[in-house]
């Protein structure tokens, strides 16, 4: 399964959310790219809007966190029962902007994994190591810990619905991405985490690289052969950006 999600992180009024959907319906699609998946994660109060707006087309539509509980005095959380109510499709879960600014450990972020999953929710686990961990030689390390955290509370019949999201923090939002070689070097070893685990069913999960993510540089990253696509934070916000990288992973893929 080959996948763009896009992450618009804190931006877009509904009014914005309208006009991005309507120039991007007119690029897209859909039988072009019927092995391609698009997801969108827009803001809480952009949801229900985009659902609107992606009616009756494959988009997928997602939120970009839940909280860990049901229900609750929780004051200005957001949980799943909520998500369910709107109809989304998806999550994003343990962002690397969640665990730097909002303090998320591995142990709540896999509450959270497990809960999307059982409620029968697609899930987007992000893992990611800092450039000091990188440069101490510990990337490898930091990422198993947290793709092992995340996977502790699940079984065989969550994984079906799980892609997985290495983002490099070094590389989010600051305009240099990893080396592409680097990156499919971590999914490969991600591979290997999964597989180790849950066998065949590892062998599926789709594996998507983040991290500054944009047309000029994606190319080389969608020919690698464990990367399945991409997690896309400011070149999503844009149509005609988002939709080159839809034709540039079409070309890679075939």
């Amino acid at each position: 399964m080959n996948i763009l999600a896009a992450n618009w992180k804190m931006h877009k009024t509904r009014e914005e959310t309208r006009a991005f959907f309507r120039r991007f319906l007119e690029l897209y699609q859909p039988t072009a790219t019927h092995h391609l998946h698009t997801l969108i994660a827009p803001p809480y109060t952009s949801i229900e809007t985009a659902l609107g707006m992606a009616r009756n087309t494959p988009l997928w539509i997602g939120a970009q966190n839940v909280h860990q509980e049901e229900q609750g005095a929780y004051t200005g959380e957001i949980s799943l029962p909520m998500l369910q109510d709107l109809g989304v499709h998806f999550v994003i879960v343990g962002h690397s902007e969640r665990r730097k600014y909002f303090h998320e450990t591995d142990e709540l972020i896999a509450r959270k994994l497990h809960r999307v999953l059982d409620a029968g929710l697609w899930a987007i686990l992000c893992v990611g190591e800092t450039l000091q961990e990188r440069e101490a030689g510990e990337a490898e390390r930091v990422v198993q810990k947290q793709v092992e955290a995340a996977l502790t509370p699940l079984d065989a019949n969550h994984i079906p619905r799980l892609i997985v999201a290495y983002e490099p923090v070094w590389a989010i939002g600051t305009g240099v991405p990893a080396r592409p070689e680097d990156a499919e070097a971590m999914h490969r070893f991600i591979r290997s985490l999964l597989s180790r685990r849950f066998g065949e069913d590892g062998e599926a999960v789709p594996l998507l690289y983040g991290g500054s993510v944009k047309p000029e540089n994606f190319s080389a990253f969608a020919q690698m052969p464990h990367i399945h696509g991409a997690l896309v934070g400011g070149a999503s916000l844009d149509p005609e950006r988002f939709w080159k990288l839809h034709e540039i992973l079409l070309d890679a893929t075939g």
